[in-house]
């Protein structure tokens, strides 16, 4: 007998389950569980905390400010981009396309992300790594300082344009058979447009609410956008 026998037993206290430390990687994993269950405006650093069963200032000790948390939000869902072929000044703008396709790509495996990027300025390392990809580029195809350090501003904002819209349409509750409504009436619209003063609208009202996929639009616009740098190279 180890006690007394007139010392009351105690039960054994349970071990308390440790818990594992705050890091910034743990709370990006919640954050991107949050994105993935209710969307970007489901994310702030106070649902944050309760993910991680902790107050929202332990949040602080780590991270910023919620700002800081869409930077790297961004930066974790482009980990997995990578442009392994050494730049080709004869094929730049094909090598420029393929980086906007896999900005794209990053952004639709993770929808939501790209309204975190909306309005943000990259600075992450992700970020850098693609921002110095794209001005490598732009330099093989002989652009200008200014035209190129415009164009790293201009490219993401289309992207994440594109994939932010693709957010928005695919959160709707319509059906296909809705969306063909809405187009179809969309383009009786234009087309009953007094040809007087909308000629043009009248005319090109099927053209105007064609049926192309994303994929279509988006490849139109980066051609669009390739074509209009390379009119700016320097010769």
């Amino acid at each position: 007998m180890t006690h007394s026998p007139w010392q009351p037993i105690t039960p054994a206290k349970p071990a308390r389950e440790r818990k594992a430390p705050l890091t910034r990687d743990r709370i990006v994993d919640a954050a991107m569980e949050l994105l993935r269950k209710e969307g970007y405006d489901g994310v702030s650093m106070r649902k944050v905390a309760q993910e991680l069963k902790t107050g929202p200032a332990s949040l602080y000790a780590h991270v910023a400010n919620k700002r800081e948390l869409d930077q790297l939000l961004v930066e974790r869902a482009t980990a997995g981009m990578s442009f392994d072929d050494p730049v080709d000044p004869a094929r730049w703008q094909e090598q420029l396309k393929d980086v906007m396709r896999a900005m794209l790509g990053a952004m639709r495996a993770n929808p939501g992300v790209a309204r975190a990027a909306i309005g943000a300025v990259p600075t992450g390392e992700r970020a850098l790594q693609t921002t110095e990809r794209m001005l490598a580029l732009l330099k093989a195809g002989n652009l200008p300082d200014q035209a190129a350090a415009w164009a790293v501003d201009l490219i993401p904002l289309y992207v994440t344009a594109i994939a932010f819209e693709e957010t928005v349409q695919s959160a709707s509750d319509w059906t296909a058979e809705d969306v063909e409504a809405f187009v179809a009436g969309l383009r009786a619209y234009l087309a009953g447009q007094p040809a007087d003063r909308f000629p043009l609208v009248v005319a090109l009202a099927g053209p105007l609410t064609s049926g192309a996929s994303g994929d279509e639009r988006f490849e139109f616009g980066i051609t669009v956008i390739t074509a209009g740098l390379a009119a700016l190279a320097q010769s």
